[in-house]
């Protein structure tokens, strides 16, 4: 097999035993969920494409990308090559509009269904659709994609980089989110929109004909709501609302004409608001500290997917189990299946957008880590500034329903950071029911929901304006390194090692009481430690890279957890009326 063959990470995750068609078998979008679908994950054949010449590399496990060992290929994409993906397929259910939906292709993607170009899609973390009716036929069909991913910086790419090591991790590239099919009717739910308020929801759809019916699913029964039109706002009677201790979710099927969808919905609201002279962020009203952390989102044997969505649950739920009820997934967007765990489990989510443009250690680590940490900015390229942009607005409608999703991030540190006021203000306007931060630590900017910190080469020394919560959006990073669960043995990154867990989890508790608990005596609000897991690397996880071993003790996470928020509640006098809203 010709091109760069990678060091495969042999470490094996639990997940591995879901066997190997579970994202198969996976439902991909439970937002909007047809009887239609079928799964386009499995065996596909994989080519390298170096112009005119074509080498076969063999069958590829969709959707793991190639770089993974799960993939069956662990080999990286070559500047100057393409890979083509080629599968068969006959429909399940011929008849209406055929839609193909892509999770995420990661850079560039071109599609050829039975030889005709159907369509094409640049930027590698957001789902696309496109409308194959006219090319598809009965029998066998030829689908064929082309992926490019020269890994541009004008293009949002995160944690990915060619030179892997220390912060950046292998790049991936090619098909590495679910693919599917589904046949829809002539006129059909093109898109649904729900926003919640604390005793109703208002539905926004585009498509599916003028008459609707909705069927919400009750505790006491079925209730049905007939209207005319694209937005009906729905009451609920003795509302149940969504909290990480209860995460309820309300069900409910719309019928559009012929077009029938399943989705759900849940009541809760994200402001922010003052207490005892001291802005906060409250969830359905009430202030909350988010006791959060880092969710990097890599994995050892699927890289940039689980095994199998098993995967997600494990990690959500396994945080849960710690005490924390805040994942900040890090410059990476999920497959929705992630975040409907987060919303079906209970765990708030801040979500990152992903960054562009180029790093530079002198203005995005060294000048901010002396303490020089306003007035910088990059000159971003105009293709670099349209697609960052369209890609924040994609990733704010793609998330909109998500309960769980309770803030944005839209720079970290400095890197890529431009006119920060000005998307504030642009995509606070799209969307004002979360949490924005501008710039989350180093550069920081005035127009923002929150002041946010990264503190990791000194003690914590934080005080709260009146005006912003203060966030903690990252801290800690306290590195143990486990043989046989590690990805390098050579070398090690992290911020502060520790030789054994004992001395591991003694350090982290001096941190949190020490000096997390004194920050929220001076309006902290919001504390992330880095991170979830071990990363290639990194070995500064609450977990190993592989989820083999949880580094930390449960009881003592959970009770810390506990006096934090009473920390928090004695401060900020939860439970009374908020002075005014800011």
């Amino acid at each position: 097999m010709g091109g760069k063959r990678l060091r495969l990470c042999q470490l094996a995750t639990p997940f591995e035993a879901g066997g190997a068609d579970a994202w198969e078998r996976a439902y991909p979008r439970p937002q909007l969920r047809r009887a239609s679908y079928q799964s386009l994950c499995g065996l596909w054949r994989l080519a390298v494409l170096r112009g005119t010449r074509r080498e076969e590399l063999g069958e590829i496990r969709v959707p793991f990308p190639p770089e993974s060992r799960l993939s069956g290929i662990g080999r990286r994409l070559e500047p100057g090559e393409t890979y083509r993906y080629e599968r068969t397929f006959r429909l399940e259910e011929p008849g209406g509009r055929i839609l193909l939906h892509f999770g995420a292709v990661d850079q560039i993607a071109r599609v050829f269904l039975n030889g005709r170009a159907v369509g094409s899609h640049t930027g590698g973390y957001l789902p696309f659709t496109l409308d194959v009716t006219a090319a598809v036929r009965e029998g066998e069909n030829a689908l064929a994609v082309e992926a490019e991913d020269p890994l541009d910086r004008d293009l949002p790419y995160g944690k990915q980089r060619q030179r892997r090591g220390g912060m950046w991790y292998t790049p991936i590239s090619g098909i590495w989110q679910p693919v599917w099919l589904e046949r829809v009717p002539e006129d059909y739910l093109r898109s649904l929109r729900v926003t919640p308020g604390l005793d109703h929801v208002t539905v926004e759809t585009e498509g599916g004909g003028a008459e609707k019916c909705l069927t919400l699913r009750l505790p006491e029964g079925e209730r049905q709501y007939r209207y005319t039109g694209d937005t009906a706002v729905i009451p609920v009677e003795d509302p149940i609302l969504w909290t990480p201790e209860r995460p309820h979710l309300y069900h409910f099927t719309l019928q559009a004409g012929e077009d029938v969808v399943e989705s759900y919905f849940a009541l809760r609201t994200v402001t922010v608001e003052a207490r005892g002279g001291q802005a906060c962020i409250c969830l359905n009203g009430e202030p909350r500290f988010l006791h959060g952390v880092l969710d990097q989102g890599y994995y050892s044997d699927g890289i940039y997917l689980p095994a199998s969505p098993e995967g997600y649950r494990w990690d959500i739920l396994t945080m849960k189990g710690l005490g924390f009820d805040l994942l900040r997934k890090h410059i990476k967007i999920e497959p929705e299946l992630y975040y409907y765990y987060c919303d079906l489990y209970g765990m708030l989510v801040w979500q990152d957008m992903v960054n562009a443009g180029a790093y530079h250690f002198l203005l995005d680590t060294a000048l901010p880590t002396l303490g020089i940490k306003r007035g910088v900015a990059h000159r971003p390229s105009p293709r670099r500034r349209e697609y960052f942009e369209a890609a924040a607005r994609e990733t704010a409608a793609l998330l909109w329903n998500h309960p769980c999703v309770c803030g944005y991030t839209i720079f970290n540190e400095g890197w890529g950071q431009y006119e920060g006021a000005r998307l504030y203000r642009e995509l606070k306007a799209l969307d004002p029911g979360r949490v924005w931060d501008t710039a989350s630590g180093w550069f920081a900017e005035e127009e923002s929901d929150v002041t946010s910190e990264h503190v990791y080469f000194r003690r914590l020394r934080l005080r709260a304006r009146p005006d912003k919560p203060l966030v903690l959006s990252e801290f800690g990073g306290y590195s143990c390194k486990l043989p046989g669960h590690a990805f390098n043995l050579d070398r090690t990154y992290g911020y502060k090692s520790f030789p054994d867990l004992p001395s591991f989890r003694a350090g982290l508790e001096r941190l949190y009481r020490e000096e997390v608990m004194a920050a929220i005596g001076q309006g902290l609000c919001a504390a992330v430690l880095t991170q979830l897991s071990d990363v290639e690397d990194e070995t500064n996880g609450l977990v190993t890279y592989d989820r083999q071993v949880v580094k930390v003790e449960e009881g003592p996470m959970s009770a810390l957890a506990a006096d934090l928020r009473a920390a928090f509640a004695r401060r900020t006098g939860a439970g009374r009326p908020p002075d005014e809203p800011t």
